[in-house]
């Protein structure tokens, strides 16, 4: 099937003759004996035994997620950082040694950060945009993962998911945030996990905190045993609203998609934009490898302007329709300045390392008419 059916199709296992999933909103659930209770308490996932274990709605989020990912199983949590924290924690060990990108969203960056600091993790940084670079940085037998985001925040830099799922010995982890499973798959390029702020492009509207991670069930397990004592388990209200996403994650992404590529070009020739970054544009410096693994450039583009962090506020601030916040992948069009906001926690340093300039704006594309959009950004330049 197509990814839009599957999305309408996937995670009904609780729906019984119900075409809506039920909410299962309760902590616990009885056992009919000891016996039975001994074997939910020392299984897996169990579903109907207490909510941080498992829950038939968080189940169905999870289920819908794993098809759209073409994965085995998927492990749903409370936030993006949960997931990241929970594969993170999970997998590495003091002294383990850890591949990651520059390029990449600031909270993981300040988690790797982190736990080099205080757990005596060795993490090497790579440039994703550097053919074999992942692969180079390498060290057999120490490595035990490999850490990209493709399309990377903010400046939508592309990682070659085939380059990266052909690396052996370490576990391999994309975060796609950027790019919901009707765009990429990466688990289909070789990767052993990938992992989304389901909160972004994949729930979509605002209204739910999700994070999830999908591959093979045994690897998922695995995670599921560190995520249970770690806590942070998905609430079933949020599992309900991003199931609800779902449903249409291929119609919104596609208008989402659409639009992003006509505010690009615009922006490309406007006078006061220096540098627009979009995966959609023929200029974009990794076109090959964006045409060979997404479907569409997603709804995320930044760009950067002359005159700024002063430029930079005032357009944000200039704005009407578009709303100045932090978040992605909604029904609304949001801008930010990643320098102050986003990437904020990240030392002057990183941030120049990261390309994370003053000047630099990012937009969300949201479900907006583009001639509305159109009008409003215009107004925002004209206005400063």
């Amino acid at each position: 099937m197509h990814p839009d059916t599957t999305a309408v199709r996937a995670g009904r296992g609780a729906n019984g003759d119900a075409l809506a999933t039920p909410l299962w909103s309760n902590a616990v659930w009885t056992s009919p004996d000891v016996r039975t209770a001994r074997r939910a308490a020392a299984g897996v996932r169990a579903e109907r035994f207490y909510s941080r274990y498992g829950n038939p709605t968080v189940r169905a989020f999870e289920d819908a997620v794993a098809e759209l990912e073409g994965a085995e199983a998927s492990l749903a949590s409370a936030s993006g950082m949960g997931a990241v924290a929970t594969v993170l924690y999970a997998l590495c060990s003091p002294g383990d040694h850890v591949v990651a990108q520059r390029q990449i969203y600031s909270g993981t960056q300040m988690l790797l950060q982190l736990m080099e600091a205080r757990f005596g993790l060795d993490v090497t940084w790579v440039d994703a945009t550097v053919p074999g670079a992942f692969a180079a940085a390498v060290q057999p037998g120490r490595t035990m993962v490999v850490w990209a985001e493709t399309p990377a925040n903010p400046r939508m830099a592309v990682a070659d998911l085939d380059e990266i799922g052909a690396i052996r010995g370490p576990f391999t982890v994309v975060d796609g945030t950027l790019a919901p499973p009707v765009i990429q798959r990466p688990l289909g390029h070789g990767v052993s996990l990938v992992v989304h702020s389901a909160t972004k492009g994949i729930a979509g509207h605002n209204d739910a905190t999700l994070g999830v991670v999908s591959g093979e069930k045994d690897l998922i397990d695995e995670l599921w045993r560190y995520s249970v004592l770690h806590g942070a388990c998905a609430s079933p209200h949020d599992a309900l609203n991003g199931l609800r996403g779902i449903r249409t994650v291929g119609l919104r992404v596609a208008r989402q998609s659409a639009t992003a590529l006509t505010m690009a070009r615009l922006l490309a020739s406007h006078p006061c934009v220096e540098h627009v970054h979009y995966p959609g544009l023929d200029s974009f410096p990794q076109q090959a490898i964006v045409e060979r693994q997404m479907s569409s450039g997603g709804s995320l583009l930044s760009f950067g302007l002359r005159g700024g962090g002063v430029a930079a506020a005032a357009f944000c601030e200039g704005v009407c329709i578009a709303h100045l916040a932090t978040s992605l992948g909604g029904p609304e069009t949001l801008v930010t300045v990643p320098a102050q906001t986003t990437h904020v926690g990240l030392s002057p340093e990183d941030q120049q390392i990261a390309g994370i300039m003053p000047g630099l704006v990012r937009v969300s594309v949201g479900l907006e008419h583009p001639d509305d959009l159109v009008a409003d950004f215009a107004n925002a330049f004209a206005a400063h």
